[in-house]
């Protein structure tokens, strides 16, 4: 992750540089910049950060002058003492917009909703890849499980939930039964029916008619409770959480 600065005060730089390091380890800053002018003239000789960390009160002007002067597309987190502009910062690539003094909390919770917006369109890119590339998924009415030393065919609606577990895809039915099943949750989603399945998360696929209880659990995050019951709990996060009332809903 290659991050930039921009902050006109030393010492809140420093700070912010070594916040930045200690909740993003990996991260490289290319930059720390502390004017409108600076930044006007890195931003035209250089290839964008993948995220910008930008003070809005520069001693030359407020750093929204940057955006007008150039044209920056990366994502943007703003720092200010004042609350006065976020209407504007919201209109401007930002992603989040912290008051000072900035809290390690504040700069680790940023960069996790980075990290989840990048994520989230890494995997949107793929699934359009996929679309373009390949032959319309048909929808599956039943999935060729292993039993044993051989297979068994097990029907779509006798399916509770895929999960995954150490590397390996399991099918486990209302009955219950656990079969081990040879493909990838991405390949299963692409030929499951919609209205009855959602991606509960990255290691589980559930059918609604397995769901007996949707909980909150803590920062806008949901915990379903599943029949037959799973082995880990089955967590929706804060930006699946919309969608997957919504399923419920429907």
């Amino acid at each position: 992750m290659r991050l930039v600065i921009v902050e006109d005060e030393p010492l809140a730089r420093e700070k912010l540089a070594a916040s930045l390091r200690a909740a993003a380890p990996e991260a490289v800053i290319v930059a720390q910049l502390a004017s409108v002018a600076e930044a006007v003239r890195w931003f035209s000789s250089h290839l964008p950060p993948d995220l910008l960390f930008c003070d809005i009160q520069l001693t030359d002007g407020l750093s929204f002058e940057i955006f007008r002067a150039t044209p920056i597309r990366c994502p943007v987190v703003f720092t200010t003492a004042f609350d006065d502009y976020s209407l504007e910062a919201f209109q401007t690539n930002s992603i989040d917009y912290l008051l000072k003094p900035i809290r390690q909390s504040q700069v680790a919770s940023a960069l996790a909703k980075y990290r989840a917006l990048a994520a989230h369109f890494t995997a949107d890119y793929a699934r359009r890849l996929h679309a373009v590339t390949h032959e319309p998924s048909v929808p599956r009415d039943r999935f060729l499980v292993r039993k044993g030393t051989g297979h068994l065919v097990v029907k779509i609606n006798d399916v509770a939930y895929f999960y995954t577990e150490d590397k390996l895809v399991f099918l486990v039915t209302h009955a219950p039964q656990r079969h081990l099943i040879d493909k990838t949750l991405a390949e299963i989603e692409a030929v499951l029916p919609p209205p009855s399945f959602f991606r509960a998360n990255r290691a589980t696929l559930v059918h609604i008619d397995s769901i007996v209880r949707c909980s909150p659990y803590g920062k806008g995050k949901l915990l379903l409770e599943l029949r037959p019951p799973s082995a880990e709990p089955v967590i929706v996060s804060q930006e699946r959480a919309a969608a997957c009332r919504q399923w419920l809903g429907a």
